[in-house]
């Protein structure tokens, strides 16, 4: 039979569903804590709002890392290895839940959780948003309610005991990790693995944009985590091009572009992808930039203008004749 527990924190209840196994886990700074967990509105339908399960992989949080819904520290901190337990939280504990569910959505569908994030404490950006990007997500901003969370705890590893990822480092370990993601990623390149390295590539950009987030934009601190920046988004729209993903490079070399105009390598890499997908006025208007802003590379852009034009003279070729086809009075 379910029992109800009160765990010593105003307007928190617990049920155990399932119990677990030996002594309550020694949690420390740095511990890192595997689970599972289901977010339900405490409503008489039990809506779901998200589940870990449907992502295939289970949540992961570090002990003393200020993750931002500070409580679910304090309910995993009540359970056993193998435990699953049901736990009913006042609206006092669900206020940024929101945002949290934002990132969390933001990361399985392998976006990353601080774009467009403003240079503002936690809750100034919880207010700067007019919508999170989820209709569901938008209601429970606009009206903080209690919340039920369903969580199976899997293990607790010690700091030392596990490969620390890069978004719980401090900040002196993550601009220690960032040459040796660059490393890694050039040499995968040069085995033509460039899906792995566009992987390092971009764990190595967003352990540095979760730095600059911290910085005033466009002051000193800023600016040279964005010239440690630039370097690692051309390599990894240089790996997008090899693999085909035309329109991923487009979207980052333009905005690459929106803050450095004149950067002669990203206006090459999207000319590149706009001939790839046939837009050819865009292309060549990219490609005479790159000719503008670095003369040592005409000779190069030179080739590529070539090529396009005689990309698109056959295209215009084969248009015609399927189109000949297409109107061809059909034989008796």
């Amino acid at each position: 039979m379910e029992e109800t527990y009160l765990l010593n924190v105003e307007g928190v209840k617990k049920k155990i569903l399932h119990g677990g196994q030996g002594e309550l886990p020694k949690l420390q700074d740095g511990s890192k804590i595997t689970f599972h967990f289901q977010t339900l509105k405490d409503d008489f339908e039990r809506t779901v709002i998200d589940d870990s399960r449907e992502a295939g992989i289970p949540m992961e949080i570090i002990v003393g890392k200020m993750f931002k819904l500070e409580i679910w520290e304090t309910l995993l901190s009540s359970m056993r290895i193998g435990e699953v337990a049901e736990f009913w939280c006042d609206a006092i504990h669900t206020g940024m839940y929101a945002l949290v569910s934002r990132g969390m959505r933001r990361i399985a569908e392998g976006r990353d959780p601080l774009e467009g994030q403003k240079h503002r404490c936690g809750m100034g950006n919880m207010f700067d948003y007019h919508s999170t990007g989820y209709d569901d997500l938008d209601e429970l901003q606009r009206t903080p309610q209690p919340l039920i969370f369903i969580m199976e705890l899997f293990r607790v590893e010690e700091p030392s005991a596990y490969k620390r990822d890069t978004w719980a480092m401090s900040k002196e370990e993550k601009l220690a990790a960032v040459p040796v993601l660059h490393s890694e990623g050039n040499r995968l390149v040069l085995r033509k693995e460039f899906g792995q390295a566009a992987a390092k590539y971009q764990e190595a950009v967003i352990c540095l944009r979760n730095l600059q987030v911290k910085e005033k934009p466009w002051e000193d601190g800023w600016l040279k985590l964005e010239n440690l920046i630039t370097p690692l988004v051309l390599n990894y729209c240089q790996c997008q091009l090899e693999l085909g993903e035309y329109y991923e490079v487009l979207e980052h070399t333009t905005e690459l572009l929106q803050k450095h105009n004149d950067n002669a390598k990203a206006y090459f890499k999207r000319a590149k992808a706009h001939a790839a997908v046939w837009n050819e006025r865009e292309a060549r208007e990219d490609f005479l930039r790159v000719a503008q802003l670095d003369p040592s590379m005409a000779a190069a852009v030179k080739k590529e203008l070539k090529q396009l034009g005689e990309r698109m003279r056959k295209k215009h070729v084969e248009d015609r004749k399927r189109y000949q086809r297409l109107f061809q009075a059909p034989q008796g």
